[in-house]
C-alpha cells in the first residue's frame, strides 16, 4: 500500500494571536448602547472602559459636555457601567475618542 505525506490540520483559532497581542483594540471594546424606556424617554450606556479608569470623573465630564444626567451602575457580571439620559451615543463615541480614553476602532456603537 502507498503511504502518502498528509497533515491533517488540528484546530485551529485564527483570533488567537489577536487575543494574545498587546496591540490597541484587539482586547477590549467599549460598546455604547441605548435602551427604550418610557415612550421618547431613553438612556444610554457605556461598557468595557478600563477599570483603571475614574468613572465618576468620566461621568461628571459627560454629565457637564451633554447637559444631561447619569450615574455608575455596578453590574455583577459586567462591571462597571455608565449610564446618561437621552441619546447620547455618537457624543460619547466622539468624547471617548478625543479625550484620548479608545480608539475609534474600540467602539462599538448598538441600538437602532
Amino acid at each position: 500500500m502507498v503511504e502518502l505525506d498528509i497533515q491533517i490540520p488540528s484546530a485551529y483559532d485564527p483570533f488567537a494571536e489577536a487575543i494574545d497581542s498587546d496591540a490597541p483594540g484587539t482586547k477590549e471594546n467599549i460598546h455604547i448602547r441605548i435602551q427604550q424606556r418610557n415612550g421618547k424617554k431613553s438612556l444610554t450606556t457605556v461598557q468595557g472602559l478600563k477599570k483603571e479608569y475614574s468613572y465618576e470623573r468620566i461621568l461628571k465630564d459627560l454629565k457637564k459636555d451633554f447637559c444631561c444626567n447619569g450615574n455608575v451602575v455596578q453590574d455583577k457580571e459586567l462591571g462597571k457601567i455608565i449610564q446618561l439620559q437621552g441619546d447620547q451615543r455618537k457624543k460619547v463615541s466622539q468624547f471617548l475618542v478625543q479625550s484620548g480614553l479608545a480608539k475609534k476602532d474600540q467602539i462599538k456603537i448598538h441600538g437602532f
